[in-house]
Protein backbone atom coordinates (compact mmCIF):
# COMPACT_ATOMS: atom_id res chain seq x y z
CA UNK A 1 0.00 0.00 0.00
CA UNK A 2 1.32 3.44 -0.91
CA UNK A 3 2.02 6.01 1.79
CA UNK A 4 -0.72 8.32 0.52
CA UNK A 5 -3.31 5.55 0.81
CA UNK A 6 -2.09 4.71 4.31
CA UNK A 7 -2.29 8.38 5.33
CA UNK A 8 -5.83 8.63 3.96
CA UNK A 9 -6.92 5.48 5.82
CA UNK A 10 -5.40 6.90 9.01
CA UNK A 11 -7.27 10.20 8.61
CA UNK A 12 -10.55 8.38 7.99
CA UNK A 13 -9.92 6.00 10.91
CA UNK A 14 -9.10 8.94 13.19
CA UNK A 15 -12.44 10.41 12.15
CA UNK A 16 -14.25 7.28 13.36
CA UNK A 17 -14.49 5.17 10.17
CA UNK A 18 -14.32 1.55 11.48
CA UNK A 19 -13.83 0.04 8.03
CA UNK A 20 -10.88 2.36 7.39
CA UNK A 21 -9.41 1.31 10.74
CA UNK A 22 -9.74 -2.38 9.88
CA UNK A 23 -8.12 -1.81 6.48
CA UNK A 24 -5.36 0.27 8.08
CA UNK A 25 -4.55 -2.37 10.71
CA UNK A 26 -4.41 -5.09 8.05
CA UNK A 27 -2.17 -2.94 5.86
CA UNK A 28 0.33 -1.97 8.57
CA UNK A 29 0.63 -5.34 10.32
CA UNK A 30 3.57 -6.69 8.23
CA UNK A 31 5.46 -3.41 8.58
CA UNK A 32 4.79 -3.28 12.34
CA UNK A 33 6.01 -6.85 12.80
CA UNK A 34 9.23 -6.13 10.86
CA UNK A 35 9.91 -3.02 12.92
CA UNK A 36 9.21 -4.80 16.22
CA UNK A 37 11.62 -7.52 15.13
CA UNK A 38 14.33 -4.84 14.78
CA UNK A 39 14.03 -4.26 18.52
CA UNK A 40 13.36 -7.71 19.90
CA UNK A 41 15.60 -10.72 19.28
CA UNK A 42 12.91 -13.43 19.47
CA UNK A 43 10.22 -13.62 16.80
CA UNK A 44 7.53 -14.52 19.36
CA UNK A 45 8.38 -11.40 21.36
CA UNK A 46 8.18 -9.30 18.20
CA UNK A 47 4.76 -10.81 17.47
CA UNK A 48 3.60 -9.94 21.00
CA UNK A 49 4.84 -6.36 20.57
CA UNK A 50 3.18 -6.21 17.14
CA UNK A 51 -0.18 -7.17 18.63
CA UNK A 52 0.27 -4.53 21.32
CA UNK A 53 1.03 -1.91 18.67
CA UNK A 54 -2.05 -2.82 16.63
CA UNK A 55 -4.23 -2.63 19.76
CA UNK A 56 -2.73 0.75 20.67
CA UNK A 57 -3.33 2.06 17.17
CA UNK A 58 -6.94 0.87 17.31
CA UNK A 59 -7.44 2.42 20.76
CA UNK A 60 -5.62 5.69 20.12
CA UNK A 61 -6.23 6.45 16.45
CA UNK A 62 -8.71 9.13 17.50
CA UNK A 63 -5.76 10.99 19.03
CA UNK A 64 -3.91 11.05 15.71
CA UNK A 65 -4.24 14.69 14.71
CA UNK A 66 -2.38 14.57 11.42
CA UNK A 67 0.23 17.18 12.48
CA UNK A 68 2.93 14.68 11.57
CA UNK A 69 2.61 11.86 9.08
CA UNK A 70 0.83 8.73 10.27
CA UNK A 71 3.98 6.70 9.58
CA UNK A 72 5.92 8.93 11.99
CA UNK A 73 3.21 8.57 14.64
CA UNK A 74 3.27 4.82 14.09
CA UNK A 75 7.07 4.67 14.54
CA UNK A 76 6.69 6.26 17.97
CA UNK A 77 4.01 3.76 18.96
CA UNK A 78 6.16 0.84 17.71
CA UNK A 79 9.29 2.03 19.52
CA UNK A 80 7.45 2.56 22.78
CA UNK A 81 5.60 -0.74 22.56
CA UNK A 82 8.70 -2.79 21.70
CA UNK A 83 10.63 -1.25 24.57
CA UNK A 84 7.68 -1.85 26.93
CA UNK A 85 7.43 -5.47 25.76
CA UNK A 86 11.14 -5.90 26.48
CA UNK A 87 10.73 -4.45 30.00
CA UNK A 88 7.76 -6.73 30.64
CA UNK A 89 9.63 -9.81 29.44
CA UNK A 90 12.65 -8.88 31.53
CA UNK A 91 10.46 -8.43 34.63
CA UNK A 92 8.69 -11.76 34.00
CA UNK A 93 12.03 -13.54 33.63
CA UNK A 94 13.23 -12.04 36.91
CA UNK A 95 10.03 -13.11 38.69
CA UNK A 96 10.25 -16.63 37.30
CA UNK A 97 13.87 -16.89 38.36
CA UNK A 98 12.76 -16.31 41.95
CA UNK A 99 9.78 -18.67 41.79
CA UNK A 100 11.16 -21.69 39.97
CA UNK A 101 14.43 -23.58 40.01
CA UNK A 102 16.84 -22.54 37.26
CA UNK A 103 16.22 -24.05 33.87
CA UNK A 104 19.04 -24.37 31.39
CA UNK A 105 17.92 -21.78 28.83
CA UNK A 106 20.35 -20.41 26.30
CA UNK A 107 21.20 -16.75 26.78
CA UNK A 108 20.57 -14.92 23.47
CA UNK A 109 23.71 -12.88 24.11
CA UNK A 110 25.85 -16.02 23.81
CA UNK A 111 23.96 -17.80 21.03
CA UNK A 112 23.46 -14.93 18.59
CA UNK A 113 25.52 -11.83 18.03
CA UNK A 114 22.51 -10.00 16.61
CA UNK A 115 20.16 -11.01 19.44
CA UNK A 116 22.79 -10.19 22.03
CA UNK A 117 23.44 -6.81 20.47
CA UNK A 118 19.73 -5.98 20.52
CA UNK A 119 19.42 -6.98 24.15
CA UNK A 120 22.51 -4.99 25.06
CA UNK A 121 21.10 -1.96 23.24
CA UNK A 122 17.73 -2.32 24.98
CA UNK A 123 19.49 -2.57 28.34
CA UNK A 124 21.54 0.54 27.53
CA UNK A 125 18.40 2.42 26.48
CA UNK A 126 16.71 1.38 29.70
CA UNK A 127 19.65 2.68 31.73
CA UNK A 128 19.64 5.92 29.76
CA UNK A 129 15.90 6.33 30.24
CA UNK A 130 16.34 6.04 34.01
CA UNK A 131 18.89 8.88 33.96
CA UNK A 132 17.87 11.12 31.05
CA UNK A 133 14.55 10.01 29.59
CA UNK A 134 14.35 12.93 27.14
CA UNK A 135 17.35 11.54 25.23
CA UNK A 136 15.85 8.12 24.45
CA UNK A 137 13.03 8.93 22.02
CA UNK A 138 15.10 11.02 19.59
CA UNK A 139 17.82 8.35 19.40
CA UNK A 140 15.35 5.49 18.94
CA UNK A 141 13.44 7.37 16.26
CA UNK A 142 16.65 8.22 14.39
CA UNK A 143 18.83 5.13 14.80
CA UNK A 144 16.25 2.36 14.96
CA UNK A 145 13.17 3.75 13.20
CA UNK A 146 15.37 5.68 10.75
CA UNK A 147 13.29 8.86 10.71
CA UNK A 148 14.87 12.07 9.52
CA UNK A 149 15.57 14.93 11.92
CA UNK A 150 12.65 17.01 10.68
CA UNK A 151 10.15 14.19 11.28
CA UNK A 152 11.53 13.60 14.76
CA UNK A 153 11.31 17.30 15.59
CA UNK A 154 7.69 17.42 14.38
CA UNK A 155 6.72 14.30 16.30
CA UNK A 156 8.36 15.38 19.56
CA UNK A 157 7.45 19.04 19.22
CA UNK A 158 11.01 20.28 19.72
CA UNK A 159 13.42 22.20 17.46
CA UNK A 160 15.52 20.23 15.01
CA UNK A 161 18.73 21.47 16.66
CA UNK A 162 17.52 20.08 20.00
CA UNK A 163 16.82 16.75 18.31
CA UNK A 164 20.37 16.59 16.94
CA UNK A 165 21.86 17.56 20.30
CA UNK A 166 19.83 14.94 22.18
CA UNK A 167 20.75 12.23 19.68
CA UNK A 168 24.43 13.12 20.03
CA UNK A 169 24.21 13.00 23.84
CA UNK A 170 22.22 9.75 23.79
CA UNK A 171 24.67 8.03 21.47
CA UNK A 172 27.56 9.00 23.74
CA UNK A 173 25.79 7.66 26.83
CA UNK A 174 24.71 4.44 25.11
CA UNK A 175 28.24 3.94 23.79
CA UNK A 176 29.58 4.25 27.36
CA UNK A 177 27.03 1.73 28.67
CA UNK A 178 27.81 -0.71 25.88
CA UNK A 179 31.56 -0.41 26.35
CA UNK A 180 31.21 -0.82 30.12
CA UNK A 181 29.17 -3.98 29.53
CA UNK A 182 31.92 -5.43 27.33
CA UNK A 183 34.64 -5.10 29.92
Amino acid sequence: MRDEQQEELARRAAGGDRHALEDLLAAIRPQVLRRCARFLPCYQDAEEACQDVLMQVARNIGGFEGRAKFSTWLHVVIANSARQTYRTLKRRAAEQAHETPPVDVADPRTTSVIAGSRLDLLDALERLEARKAELVAPMVLRDICQLDYREIAEQLGIPEGTVKSRIHQARGQVREYLLAGMS
